[in-house]
């Protein structure tokens, strides 16, 4: 196992564990954990209370719903074609196109519903680390609404991953071969005995278990030949292995032989030494930081396959570990936006933020829920940060903590740019009137400048920052310090310290 840190800590390294993982808090939510003691408040995150369905779903986004939603676009095709009886060409394909407009439609508002609700859950949740490891997985085993299609089957998709956020990898990976969605986004369905589609055999084990190099061109054509036969059955919404369109012939995977199915791949997979590398590896530098030493992955390897794969020992172990705390982990990576965005929600404590807020600064930001790019997942580390990236995080912090006021016009009026979502202006939230500044800097706090940006620091940065960098903020506090130091002018000193590079890391 790896070293582990001391039972004593610092409240800094209580933020530093709350930042990365969970979305961070406000000062007396960061003092309240620091006073579990480290062990219990690893413990809290990997056993929350906080039950499952805390968060009721959308009524639309239910299994039974998924599987009505299938058999009323049935009907409604079925009456669309009756209906076209008679018609011209022309009349035929208008009528056919309304159709498919109703349902983009419909597709379209619960995309957004889905959305705002997991955003919400991340900023209001109790269990920070569940919400963070539905992140994870739904970055790992990517898939996008814009392929998929069916808002509902995301949904679904999202709440195994929460399911299955401290469980076994093993099993997750089973699952996500029955899954819908990553049916419909890798072409799965398509695949049959005599025309196997790689794509899933491809990626299952080059993105989600192995990594490039564990395996040959020779597998992959194998396995595909495993993985014919998965379709989704539209009258139940799962999916399931029809024998006949199985090809039961022997393959050859992994020096290994035998008439293999989709499940018999993965349990394959599963018994080279290169899955638990290749996870307890991704999980230390989702969390921690990049290129961990060899010694230390070994360990991390060993105790995760001794573990059945299951993720929360392996958490825990990381959490409690020495290293997690040392100074090449603190503050050592960049946020991603919606890190970015929940964390400064949390810090300006603001429980509801202003309407169409995070969708749209998702999309600006380049991290859009339930929208990567690709299925390798989105880019992480400095690929988040650009010259407009930047900008456009100081420009939504000033939007924030200033108020909608001067920030109307350049932000409110934000078009929707993400292909696939709802057309036009989403007004983010006007006349919103910024972040309750008496409780966030009470009066007394306010007559000297420099216990006032000691209190702010600690609220944004949570580790001591460079003197100059510290001293320029004491300078502005000083110069706007009147007979009154008012509302207006905290917000000015707040934006001034999330514009900053430091704000950026975590």
């Amino acid at each position: 196992m790896l070293p582990r840190a001391e039972e004593t800590w610092t409240i800094f390294e209580a933020a530093h564990l709350l930042n990365r993982a969970g979305f961070g808090g406000s000062p007396s939510q960061i003092k309240a954990f620091h006073a579990l003691g480290r062990v219990k408040a690893v413990d809290s995150l990997i056993a929350p209370t906080e039950p499952m369905d805390a968060f009721p779903l959308p009524a639309w986004s239910t299994a039974d719903q998924a599987i009505a939603e299938m058999k009323a676009r049935r009907e409604q095709f079925r009456d669309t074609r009756k209906s076209m009886s008679g018609l011209s060409p022309e009349e035929a394909e208008q009528k056919r196109r309304e159709a498919f407009q109703a349902i983009q439609q419909v597709n379209r508002q619960h995309a957004l519903e889905g959305q705002a609700w997991w955003f919400r859950r991340m900023l209001k949740t109790e269990a920070p680390l569940r919400e963070k490891m539905t992140l994870f997985w739904h970055d790992h085993f990517a898939t996008s609404i814009q392929k998929v299609k069916q808002p509902v089957l995301m949904m679904l998709q999202n709440e195994l991953f929460r399911q299955s956020a401290f469980g076994s990898f093993k099993d997750l990976t089973q699952a996500i071969l029955m899954d819908p969605a990553m049916m419909l986004y890798l072409d799965t369905q398509s695949s049959k005995k005599g025309m196997p589609n790689e794509n899933f055999a491809r990626e299952v084990m080059e993105l989600f278990t192995l990594g490039e190099g564990c395996y040959t061109e020779q597998d992959v054509r194998e396995a595909a030949r495993a993985f014919t036969g998965y379709t989704l059955n539209p009258a139940t919404g799962k999916v399931v292995h029809f024998a006949r369109q199985w090809d039961p012939t022997d393959k050859t995977i992994f020096g290994k032989t035998g008439p293999f199915d989709g499940e018999d791949v993965i349990n394959l997979i599963f018994e080279k030494k290169e899955a638990a590398r290749f996870m307890a590896k991704k999980l230390w530098e989702f969390f921690v930081y990049e290129n961990p030493s060899e010694s230390a992955l070994d360990a991390l390897a060993d105790s995760f396959q001794k573990a059945g794969f299951q993720t929360g020992p392996l958490l825990r172990e990381i959490f409690l570990s020495k290293e997690f705390y040392a100074e090449a982990s603190i503050r050592s990576q960049i946020k991603s936006p919606i890190q970015y965005l929940v964390a400064l929600l949390k810090q300006l404590e603001i429980s509801d933020p202003p309407t169409g807020f995070p969708i749209n600064a998702e999309q600006q930001l380049g991290q859009v829920l339930f929208m990567p790019p690709n299925v390798a997942g989105w880019d992480w580390g400095q690929a988040w940060i650009n010259t407009n990236t930047l900008l456009t995080r100081y420009n939504l912090a000033g939007f924030l903590t200033k108020g909608a006021g001067e920030m109307d016009n350049k932000m409110g009026g934000e078009q929707m740019k993400t292909p696939g979502m709802a057309p036009g202006p989403m007004r983010m939230g006007r006349g919103w009137q910024g972040p309750d500044y008496e409780k966030i800097a009470p009066r007394p706090l306010r007559e000297n400048p420099s216990d006032l940006v000691e209190s702010l620091m600690f609220r944004f940065f949570q580790s001591p920052l460079p003197d100059k960098a510290r001293g320029s903020f004491v300078e502005y506090a000083t110069s706007k310090k009147g007979v009154v130091f008012t509302n207006k002018e905290t917000a000015e000193l707040c934006h001034l310290m999330l514009s900053t590079p430091y704000y950026q890391l975590t």
